[in-house]
């Protein structure tokens, strides 16, 4: 069974196709350049190991007013200037390649931001949904990973707990309809994958978007 260790592969994969593209957070390779940009452009992003999981070494970025933040688990650094910021980042990156993607505010539960993780996997022709569900972050933590403290979640229950009924249940359908159409864009590309994760997030307004493919689902 085929496994693809790269995030950035998996979103380019998503980014050319019209459908998918418009779920997909702006993404980019890490540099300190791009990273100016993105913060002109978006009020935070997270910057994420190219190769991992689990959470680790994932970084929230931000600009607030004369200073930048960079929050990393529990732990919160100010920068007076951007110089100062990169130089951090580059200390906390180890020389591996980041990605910068778009931050999105996740609709919370009691103030802790919300996922949605999608398991499928290949049963013999066909791909056979394993699971629906969500996970809260930990109360003071930005992601939401299980190894890290997450708490998990029937996925209409997290739904139907931020939403009302009607909308809850179209956006699982949409959730659902979604993966139905990354999968054979994501099995063209990457021929052998047997299974995939994908982790979805959405925004106070119902939007849906499409936040990370794993081919190692844990």
């Amino acid at each position: 069974m085929r496994q693809l260790a790269s995030k950035w592969l998996k979103t380019k994969a998503l980014l050319r196709h019209p459908y998918t593209a418009v779920y997909v957070p702006e993404t980019c390779l890490y540099s300190e350049e791009e990273l100016r940009m993105m913060l002109r452009r978006h009020a935070f992003v997270f910057i994420k190991p190219v190769k991992g999981g689990g959470g680790n070494g994932v970084m929230r970025v931000a600009k607030e007013r004369r200073e930048y933040t960079c929050t990393r688990m529990e732990q919160t650094y100010r920068f007076r200037h951007f110089r100062a910021l990169t130089a951090e980042i580059s200390s906390l990156r180890l020389q591996r390649p980041y990605l910068i993607q778009q931050g999105i505010p996740l609709a919370s539960i009691q103030g802790r931001p919300v996922d949605y993780r999608v398991k499928v996997v290949k049963a013999g022709q066909k791909w056979v949904f394993r699971a629906v569900v969500a996970r809260q972050a930990r109360p003071g933590l930005v992601i939401t990973n299980l190894c890290k403290g997450g708490k998990l979640l029937r996925g209409t229950t997290a739904l139907r707990t931020i939403y009302p009924r009607q909308l809850a249940r179209r956006k699982r359908r949409e959730i659902v309809n979604l993966t139905l159409r990354c999968i054979p864009i994501l099995e063209r590309r990457f021929p052998g994958i047997g299974q995939l994760g994908f982790d979805y997030g959405l925004d106070p307004n119902g939007r849906v978007w499409i936040l990370e493919v794993n081919t190692r689902p844990q």
